[in-house]
């Protein structure tokens, strides 16, 4: 389109650029200001299509009220075009909505609703005793839900951090023993967006509950979506210690190695050392990691950094690993570890003497460079004694050959002899 910048009395077109509504093309000279009242009339050249100019003049009139009529008419496309592309997007939610529509808070509270500092419900208790106690539920989310709320119990996963039954799952430990205010362990509760709840519960422990620590938690959980149900859920951890005879043990219940490293390399490979865990007690325990590889006479090779071990529960489980690198082809290879179990709790009457626990295994590290050059020089020797032999019995050979020769001669002579001896006499 042609660029006309108004000055008041003059139309200034610049050189070299099209007009609009006109064939594209290369305008010829163009200068100067020409009065508003009066037409423009210019010559140009439009460039065909292949490239190459086809001389022409055109003569083109262009008044200045047909010019602020385009412009009057693009500004209105303009604006409409605007209008357009904005709709769509002032129609459409945030993105972040959906998510903000959400929101959950628990915590332990007293019986006044005020936060009292604990960040987990802990209990110490007799078999058949009852406690009671508080948590605070709010709907931080910008609409209202329907929260569930339910007690039940709690595990090692895969990795050995603490977990909490599915949601649609029923407990058979701890969190069957919690009841709410409807008199089961689970309840609901619907909530507009801000508004909170003091959610009372009640903890009684069986009378032939067994002795030692039994753990769950307190879930407050809101379920959404349509097609694909999507279940956000925040929890309170609950330990309750049963008196009784108390057992805190831990043990390495499985204990492998491997060794990794370049052949051609003696002086550097890596040791990876995989373990499982077990509580065989009825203490949860949590531990300090202590391990390293040893070989001939006790001799340490590696001594990674020490690590812990999150707690685990009783009759639970997890599996772990350590590496430890820069390690030569020793041959043989003793990987060692050792566990300082102890109770991962700020309530110091929980604390309870644990004996660490320690095991080792076996692991060959073969120099296969050392063990090539053994086989070469092995294969050189034999081959040498091999070819030794074969000398030997070939010169066994020649010496029975040229002995049975000479006897055969001195045979053949004696022969003679007696023959010639024979002729004289006669």
């Amino acid at each position: 389109s042609a660029t006309f910048e108004d000055t008041g009395s003059t139309w200034n077109i610049p050189c070299g650029r099209s007009l609009g509504g006109l064939p594209h093309g290369v305008f010829g000279p163009v200068a100067g200001s020409i009065p508003r009242e009066q037409p423009v009339h210019t010559s140009f050249t439009p460039a065909h299509p292949l490239g190459r100019r086809r001389m022409r003049k055109c003569a083109v009139a262009i008044s200045p009220e047909l010019s602020r009529a385009r412009r009057a008419v693009r500004a209105a496309l303009f604006a409409v075009a605007a209008l357009l592309v904005a709709a769509p997007i002032a129609m459409a939610p945030p993105a972040h909505a959906a998510d903000d529509a959400v929101g959950i808070s628990l915590r332990p509270a007293d019986a006044s609703g005020a936060f009292d500092g604990r960040t987990n419900f802990r209990y110490q208790l007799d078999p058949g005793q009852t406690v009671s106690d508080f948590a605070a539920v709010v709907n931080t989310g910008t609409e209202p839900q329907v929260f569930t709320l339910i007690g039940t119990d709690a595990f090692n996963n895969e990795t050995g951090d603490y977990a909490l039954l599915p949601t649609d799952e029923e407990p058979t430990q701890l969190g069957r023993w919690v009841t709410f205010e409807n008199g089961a362990n689970r309840m609901e509760v619907t909530l507009a967006p801000g508004e909170g709840r003091l959610v009372p519960f009640a903890l009684t422990l069986p009378a032939e509950v067994t002795p030692g620590d039994h753990a769950g938690g307190i879930v407050a959980s809101v379920v959404t979506g349509g097609q694909v149900e999507v279940d956000r859920r925040v929890a309170i951890r609950m330990y309750t210690r049963v008196s009784g005879d108390l057992q805190p043990r831990l043990s390495i219940s499985g204990m492998d190695a491997s060794y990794s490293g370049d052949w051609w390399n003696l002086l550097s490979g890596t040791a990876t050392v995989r373990y499982t865990v077990s509580n065989p007690g009825n203490v949860a325990l949590a531990a300090n990691v202590n391990g390293g590889v040893n070989t001939w006479f006790g001799i340490a090779v590696a001594t990674p950094p020490g690590g812990s071990i999150n707690e685990i529960l009783p009759g639970n489980s997890a599996s772990y690993e350590f590496t430890a690198t820069g390690i030569a082809q020793w041959g043989y290879l003793m990987p060692y570890l050792q566990l300082v179990p102890f109770v991962d709790s700020d309530d110091v009457d929980t604390y309870v003497a644990v004996a660490p626990v320690s095991r080792d295994t076996f692991l060959l590290a073969v120099p296969w460079l050392i063990v090539i050059a053994l086989a070469l020089a092995a294969l050189v020797w034999f081959g040498l004694r091999a070819r030794r032999k074969r000398d030997a019995a070939r010169a066994q050979a020649w010496i029975e050959y040229t002995q049975n020769e000479a006897r055969v001669a001195a045979q053949r002579e004696a022969e003679l002899v007696t023959a010639g001896g024979g002729a004289t006499h006669d």
